[in-house]
């Protein structure tokens, strides 16, 4: 049996402080895989009291509502089942690629990749996409049972030249074609020059686009940005947006980017040894998940800033 978890003030500073549609489908699934009981679990509640049992192997199909986010959602399942030594098949409807979250490629092309370093084993396919603030993509993923966590050293790389992926959905296939033209303009200025471009229109049951930067190897480096298009923001400006942040990761000189960092974090007091690893920058959330990580699992960390605005993270497992 768990260990029961009461959490308060949940994003207590937030404009919508509270739980949202993601965070309640997080929960309920993970409630369903491990015969969970839980209080207060509602939209904005504050407080919430998390009872769990015994992991079991599952198949779910879950909807998230509106455009609530699938890949936030994932970064609960997928350690949660790897970790306890079971597998899962899930189908998740909801949003693939909103605000305030990793677009899907941004999970299925830096993530998961990242993941399978540690020997995380979860693939994905994505049936449609989906934009707020509709939402409907729909994602069936399958997580495999973890056998060993192997420790994270990744401090240096050499980093690949960047690949391009531009999509669109709903809309002519220009919008993709200018989110492109934008992002490579804006690298090549930069003395960055991308390899492959990929220009797409994908299914969706409302209109909405993305692109994605990313330059990764099977080692490392794991570096990644993106932007999500909306209402009245132009293309150009969609493109020059990832472009600008992916080129503040890669002339940093660090293997990992500013946003996975944080999503490695609930791993590592699980592999055995020490884990070493360097990001551009550490940001609230790196901070907050190895705080969190320590109180859960007992392990040590330390972050050592570097004069240049990265800094290294050791996590010392337990």
């Amino acid at each position: 049996m768990g260990i029961p978890v009461e959490i308060v003030n949940i994003r207590a500073k937030r404009v919508n402080p509270g739980l949202r549609p993601q965070h309640i489908g997080a929960i309920k699934a993970i409630a369903s895989l491990c015969n969970a009981t839980f209080d207060n679990l509602e939209i904005g509640a504050d407080k919430i009291r998390f009872n769990p049992g015994k992991m079991q192997p599952a198949s779910i199909k879950l909807d998230i509502g509106s455009a609530g986010s699938i890949t936030l959602l994932l970064q609960a399942l997928i350690p949660s089942v790897s970790l306890s030594k079971i597998g899962a098949e899930l189908e998740i409807i909801g949003g693939t690629d909103v605000r305030w979250s990793p677009t899907m490629n941004y999970l299925t092309q830096v993530i998961l990749p990242a993941y399978r370093l540690l020997g995380i084993d979860a693939q994905l396919q994505v049936k449609r996409r989906g934009y707020y603030p509709v939402g409907g993509g729909i994602v069936n993923v399958k997580i495999r049972p973890s056998k060993e966590l192997r420790p994270l050293n990744l401090v240096s790389s050499k980093n690949p030249l960047p690949s391009i992926i531009s999509i669109c959905s709903k809309l002519p296939k220009s919008i993709a074609e200018r989110q492109m033209k934008a992002t490579r303009n804006y690298l090549f200025d930069q003395g960055i020059k991308p390899r492959i471009f990929e220009t797409r229109v994908e299914d969706s049951i409302s209109p909405g686009s993305s692109v994605l930067i990313y330059s990764i190897d099977e080692k490392g480096p794991f570096i990644g940005a993106d932007a999500i298009g909306e209402k009245g923001k132009p293309s150009e400006e969609v493109g020059r947006e990832a472009a600008q942040l992916f080129s503040e990761e890669y002339v940093s000189n660090a293997p990992i980017d500013r946003h996975l960092g944080d999503m490695l974090v609930p791993f590592l007091p699980f592999a055995k040894g020490e884990s070493k690893f360097k990001v551009s920058r550490v940001t609230q959330h790196l901070i907050t998940n190895l705080y969190v990580a320590s109180i859960f699992t007992k392990c040590q960390y330390n972050i050592d800033k570097m004069p240049d605005g990265t800094a290294i993270v050791n996590v010392n497992s337990i």
